[in-house]
């Protein structure tokens, strides 16, 4: 009995010791994920750079973003799988450039930048505390939340064409709200050892915490956008 319980207690150890470094690099690769995004959306900003526009930009964004997704899957257990992580990361920056120059036509545009910005942090602080403390298992959500999001996304392709502001408004309410859920079962998923590969959890994690935040920049400038 004694062996046995031995090699279970370091057998334990050993996963415990595995989830905690799977956990550690993704929060490393998610903070490193952030400076080329921050490079991509000055650069879009600064810069006269083509942005994607219309329709045929929507479907052409779409592609592009789904490729880099099959992409990063694809080499995620590779030495490749970093580095397109950080062009995928680069590229979503670029994509920020739009929403970026309208919310600097504000003349508060700055401080409703940083308010998103620290909206943002708050969501993830308090998701990711109870995702690691709680004794609740929230991995059931995960169909839900799927469920959800596609119901978004196709709306949000609706009203690209039909323009309707309270359906617009209706939706960034409904990503905060969605993405907040999906950052706790995200991060969840990697501290309870569901997910064990970092790549894969800071795609996912990063692609929460950006939707969270272009909703809240959202928010802020019809809110309070203050174009004196």
């Amino acid at each position: 009995m004694i062996p046995s319980l031995q090699k279970s207690t370091y057998g334990g150890a050993a996963v415990q010791e595995a989830r905690n470094r799977v956990v550690r690099n993704t929060y490393w690769l998610l903070a490193l994920s952030m400076i080329p995004t921050v490079f991509g959306a000055y650069l879009g900003v600064t810069t006269a750079l083509p942005m994607l526009t219309g329709g045929f930009g929507l479907l052409l964004f779409f592609a592009i973003a789904f490729g880099f997704i099959f992409a990063i899957e694809k080499t995620k257990n590779s030495a490749a799988g970093v580095p397109v992580l950080l062009g995928f990361t680069f590229f979503m920056g670029l994509m920020l450039a739009p929403l970026l120059r309208h919310t600097l036509g504000f003349s508060n545009g700055p401080a409703l930048i940083m308010g998103a910005f620290g909206g943002t942090a708050a969501v993830f602080a308090v998701m990711a505390t109870i995702a690691t403390v709680s004794k609740r298992d929230f991995s059931g959500m995960g169909s839900w939340l799927f469920a959800g999001t596609i119901v978004v996304l196709l709306a949000m392709v609706a009203n690209f064409f039909l323009q309707i502001p309270a359906l617009h408004l209706a939706l960034l309410v409904m990503i905060v709200g969605i993405f907040s859920a999906w950052l706790l079962f995200d991060v969840q998923r990697v501290v309870n050892g569901g997910e064990t590969n970092y790549i894969s959890a800071t795609l996912s994690i990063y692609l929460d915490i950006y939707n969270v935040f272009t909703a809240l920049l959202q928010l802020l400038g019809i809110g309070f956008g203050n174009r004196d």
